[in-house]
């Protein structure tokens, strides 16, 4: 005798038949979830500093009466964190504010999307420092690049994500790959372009000197609160290129004078008023302290150079 078949429906459930199409609807829609603080991580090297200034403090008493407006945008982590892309000053706002939670959007987003989104909300800001330009810039130009894989295209492609994100931003191409070169900077030349104490374009050629001719370049402007002119770095680069560029070659371009430029050397006045002569002339004692503070600084320059060298 045949054997009956059993008909396999796939009926609907009770919740489904009497739900509405708003709750389904509901369902797919992003939520936005209060999220305690100490439970967000930073973006890994996030290139924007969050700073503690008159911008932030406003935004502090903007949470304080009236709270988040905008809710942040961060992502979930594998051991159960989650990271902060779009919010830091947000984040660091509501710290400040005494505040535990900080509303949040979370979003499901890869690597290069999280890195792409999170440049897009900062890099608008009115002023950025160039070193939050080049880290920002050098970062999304990568995550658009990995999309690209290893292709013959690949130069190519590079050059036209960079037009792209500096469209975007009102820079050419190249302005947005020299940008990226600052990146090369040892962090404490890179600081002082932040500071404007070395212009952008002598900060570009100086990104081609290897990290010890940059430490040694480093040494001279602080001992000599002088920086280096354009035309300056651009001698320095093509010596680096070449492999002829040491500390006393960079001590003999640095120390020629400079038409807009007068090297400053900095000293304790009162020190050096106990160790003048007390029979010198007084319309002489301006020439002896500028003969005797070269001297010494020099001295003390090549002696730090012969100590650092001995060391390695």
């Amino acid at each position: 005798m045949a054997t009956k078949k059993k008909l396999k429906m796939n009926l609907p459930s009770v919740d489904d038949l009497f739900s509405t199409e708003e709750s389904r609807k509901e369902q797919f829609q992003e939520k936005i979830q209060e999220i305690n603080l100490l439970e967000i991580d930073s973006f890994k090297n996030h290139p924007f500093k969050v700073l503690e200034n008159d911008e932030l403090y406003k935004m502090v008493d903007s949470i304080s009466e009236k709270g988040v407006l905008v809710p942040a945008i961060i992502r979930p982590k594998q051991n159960g964190r989650y990271e902060m892309i779009s919010g830091h000053r947000r984040k660091k706002a509501c710290e400040l504010a005494n505040k535990e939670t900080i509303p949040c959007i979370v979003r499901d987003f890869s690597d290069d999307e999280a890195t792409i989104v999170m440049v897009d909300s900062n890099i608008y800001r009115e002023e950025l420092l160039p070193s939050e330009k080049a880290f920002a810039y050098k970062m999304k130009l990568e995550a658009i690049s990995h999309q690209g894989k290893n292709t013959s295209r690949q130069v190519g492609e590079k050059f036209l994500s960079a037009e792209l994100i500096g469209k975007e931003q009102g820079d050419s191409a190249r302005q947005v790959q020299r940008f990226i070169r600052l990146t090369n900077l040892i962090p404490e030349l890179l600081e002082l372009v932040d500071k404007k104490t070395i212009a952008f374009n002598p900060a570009v050629e100086l990104s081609y000197l290897k990290n010890e001719e940059q430490e040694y370049l480093l040494d001279f402007i602080q001992y000599y609160d002088s920086t280096p002119s354009h035309a300056q770095t651009i001698r320095l680069k093509e010596l680096s290129q070449k492999g002829s560029l040491n500390s006393d070659i960079i001590e003999d371009i640095m120390s020629e004078e400079k038409a807009n430029q007068v090297s400053k050397i900095k000293f304790d006045e009162k020190r050096l008023k106990s160790v003048l002569p007390k029979n010198i002339a007084v319309d002489k004692v301006e020439d002896y302290v500028v003969r005797a503070i070269d001297f010494y600084t020099k001295h003390m320059y090549t002696q730090k150079q012969k100590n650092v060298d001995n060391e390695r």
